[in-house]
């Protein structure tokens, strides 16, 4: 993806919440845990084991398309954040 080419792409970091919760159903007890970015999205776990807590989110308002993917993944596609 190069930035230089569009001018309304606007990029922005995140950070992955881990929400554990516990649940009880006929007496047991359960507990759980998973990762989401804001508006509730969900990260599944094997990525961020893999990619690490830090995200970016990129908004193309000319195409009307978000992209979310992990920091270090778009620094190595070369994806600049300021």
């Amino acid at each position: 993806m190069d930035t230089s080419k569009t001018s309304k792409l606007k990029i922005r970091r995140v950070e992955v919440r881990k929400i554990i919760g516990h649940k009880n159903v006929k007496n047991k007890v359960y507990n759980y845990e998973y990762f989401t970015l804001s508006l509730n999205l969900y990260i599944p776990r094997n990525i961020v084991e893999r990619f690490g807590t830090n995200f970016i989110v990129i908004r193309d308002e000319e195409q009307g398309t978000t992209t979310i993917m992990p920091q270090k993944l778009a620094e190595e596609r070369g994806i600049k954040i300021e």
